[in-house]
């Protein structure tokens, strides 16, 4: 890895060195060996389109290296009583509460969301350490009622041994976090594919892991990380070694990761698009409502998976909201993402904004109508060319470019009329099912929207909006989003394989459901 000099006007050598970042031959690792030797892969800062560092991708030879120190490693890791790897867990939590500061940065720098949504970030780290410290000492199973006398029955869950964890940019430290500190309590040891879009973040998370691992005198193939593109995925969803590929990003990408890993019936755990909504009914708060919504649409610059893409509002307050939302467009700083003034930074590349434009071209052509003009902005401090301005459209539900995620700052507002059931309807009605909204003061309307009947999304909210989730409860949703569950709740259970056991102590054998064989 050469880290350039650019980076130097963001981050001191210091603040570097405290995350492990130097110029050395780095780019895949198993614990604190580092090697390299394939193609070079840049990251740029879409800040301000300067080159950030080099590091190197992963051959497949290398690859199998990661593999087989990974093996050796859970043999080890899975005999270590759980609440004893959920110390090395929480010292992971003190690491990361003692760099918050300088990891938020390179990440704001890196990814180009605002300095306060990467110290955020960091902060879901943090909090995901504590849940699965706890979480050591807690890997319930149950027990069971035999139908045959003399007999007990109970299930317990053991560890899968090697995750596989396949991340996007959009979130390039925490969904990490979230697998690698479950999955280590449950005692897997862990490889991880991040995005070659946000390689510099990837690094430093493995060398703060990698250096606890060597404190406490702990096999290097417990945590391991590989880098490329999209053939690295490849490798790891066809590897049978690989019990579980946890895999984060795009529908498209995670069609093909399920249909791999499904190949050789390994498991999967997908957490992939979102067409997020906000029901706003006749009754619900509109200064809640402007805020939830503004935060949802061009928080990450529109690039969460629980971005809010959707606005359904009831026809009766429709011009009110519209004229509330306006006004608050206007009122979006947007800028370098390290100025805390800004609320908004750019999209990760080039790339993002060609589709971004391109949406804006399919809204018109499709029908819509553009409240809120989206450009692409240029001169002093936006030299990247990846930042631009957040848009409002109206729309139709049904129109080609709602029914697709773009992952950009474009709202699209939505008229209903009638019963909350219909504003329900259209909410359901894309292909996606993650995240959910629905502002209201009526204790009825809520209500239907949590029931069977509402929402068909994995998570479903009211009065708060659809971006922003805590790690107490599972993340994750229906539909093409995946149906994976990450992070609170029981998500736990998809690390472990679950076994039944039955135990006789007695002296005869008597056979379930009351069958007789006599001998």
């Amino acid at each position: 890895m050469k880290i350039s000099n650019n980076i130097n006007h963001i981050m001191t050598i210091k603040e570097l060195k405290t995350l492990g970042i130097e110029n050395e031959n780095l780019g895949t690792s198993t614990g604190s060996k580092w090697f390299a030797k394939g193609d070079v892969i840049s990251s740029f800062s879409p800040t301000n389109g300067q080159l950030i560092a080099k590091v190197q991708s992963t051959t497949r030879k290398e690859y199998d290296k990661v593999i087989g120190e990974a093996e050796k490693a859970k043999l080890i890791w899975r005999d270590i009583p759980a609440p004893k790897r959920g110390e090395i867990v929480r010292q992971l939590g003190d690491k990361l509460r003692e760099l918050k500061p300088v990891l938020g940065k390179l990440v704001s720098y890196e990814m180009g969301k605002s300095y306060q949504e990467g110290l955020g970030e960091v902060q879901e780290m943090i909090d995901i350490c504590d849940f699965a410290v706890g979480l050591s000492r807690q890997l319930y199973g149950n027990t069971i009622h035999s139908e045959r006398p003399g007999h007990r029955m109970y299930d317990q869950y053991h560890p899968l041994g090697i995750v596989g964890v396949i991340t996007a940019f959009n979130f390039p430290v925490a969904v990490w976090s979230w697998n690698t500190a479950l999955a280590l309590v449950c005692g897997d040891v862990v490889i991880w594919k991040p995005s070659e879009k946000t390689p510099l973040c990837a690094v430093a998370c493995q060398k703060i892991i990698a250096d606890i691992l060597k404190a406490n005198k702990l096999p290097e193939g417990i945590s391991s990380l590989v880098m490329g593109d999209a053939e690295v995925g490849k490798w790891i969803s066809e590897d049978e070694r690989i019990p579980l590929v946890s895999a984060t990003g795009s529908t498209r990408m995670g069609k093909l990761v399920a249909a791999t890993v499904a190949q050789r019936l390994g498991k999967t755990l997908l957490e992939l698009g979102g067409n997020n909504a906000i029901i706003v009914t006749p009754s619900a708060d509109l200064k809640m409502t402007v805020i939830g919504a503004v935060f949802g649409a061009v928080g990450t610059a529109g690039q969460r998976c629980t971005s809010t893409r959707r606005l359904i509002v009831h026809d009766s307050i429709y011009d009110k909201v519209k004229k509330a939302l306006t006004d608050a467009y206007k009122q979006v700083k947007i800028g370098d993402p390290l100025d805390t003034k800004h609320h908004m930074g750019p999209l990760i590349d080039t790339d993002a904004v060609k589709m971004y434009l391109n949406a804006l071209d399919k809204i018109k052509e499709q029908g819509g109508k553009i409240l809120v003009d989206g450009k692409v902005l240029s001169g002093k401090g936006y030299e990247s060319g990846c930042y631009v301005t957040p848009v409002i459209a109206e729309v139709e539900n049904h129109y080609q470019i709602v029914q697709d995620e773009t992952f950009a700052p474009i709202l699209y507002l939505i008229k209903y009329s009638g019963e909350v059931d219909n504003a329900i309807a259209l909410q359901n009605g894309v292909k996606q099912g993650l995240s959910s909204a629905i502002m209201t003061s009526s204790l009825r309307e809520s209500e239907l929207f949590l029931s069977q009947n509402g929402s068909d999304c994995g998570i479903a909210n009211v009065n708060i909006g659809t971006s922003g989730a805590e790690i107490g409860g599972a993340f994750g949703g229906e539909k093409e989003t995946g149906g994976g569950r990450e992070s609170g709740s029981d998500a736990w259970k998809v690390y472990m394989r679950r076994q039944t056991n039955t135990i006789n102590y007695t002296t005869s054998l008597p056979l379930a459901q009351g069958i007789k064989f006599d001998l």
